[in-house]
């Protein structure tokens, strides 16, 4: 009963952070399209836009804010590999929860201070300096909800992991690399 609410739980979660992580990564080429017109508006019209770099700049903090949690998910975060590779795979789950209890830490208190200044740019109506000036509270509630995201894909990982550590053996199987079987 416990393992199938573990299983719903952390299954649940992937889902969701996958289907973010694919969904975001739409704003890549959008990315090398604004960048692209930027650098074709300047150098070759001598016409620079007002509004590139600002919006390239959201892109890509919304690319790295919202693709952070799948990053996670797939391990592609930085780890140190000295110690890691050399131990046993209960030994690296530990690590990967303690670690975890580290960036769950560190990803409530960036929450808390992006939730705060969230309030602040609304209440003030706060815009980046520049010429377009932009208003920029949907980027801090972006990092709520990355951050927000990012814990939820910790907690999934924890719970897989402090399974094996005292069952010896995987909660949800992994499968193979999905994204190169489907085409994406």
């Amino acid at each position: 009963m416990v393992k199938k609410i573990f299983i719903s739980y952390c299954s649940w979660i992937d889902r969701l952070v996958r289907f973010i992580g694919k969904s975001v990564s739409v704003l890549m080429p959008l990315l090398a399209i604004v960048i692209a017109y930027e650098v074709g508006s300047r150098y070759l019209f001598n016409q620079p836009t007002i509004w590139a770099q600002d919006l390239a700049l959201f892109f890509f903090a919304y690319l790295v804010g919202l693709g952070g949690a799948y990053a996670y998910q797939k391990k592609t975060h930085i780890n140190v590999d000295i110690l890691y590779l050399a131990v046993s795979p209960k030994t690296k789950r530990i690590f990967d929860v303690l670690t975890g209890i580290l960036a769950a830490f560190f990803m409530f208190v960036l929450m808390m201070i992006a939730y705060e200044k969230f309030g602040e740019a609304l209440q003030f109506n706060y815009r980046k300096m520049s010429n377009w000036a932009p208003h920029t509270h949907h980027f801090w509630m972006m990092l709520v909800i990355s951050g927000a995201l990012i814990t939820l894909q910790i907690s999934s990982n924890m719970v897989k992991d402090i399974y094996y550590v005292i069952a010896g053996q995987a909660l949800i199987s992994e499968p193979e690399e999905e994204d190169t079987e489907d085409g994406n």
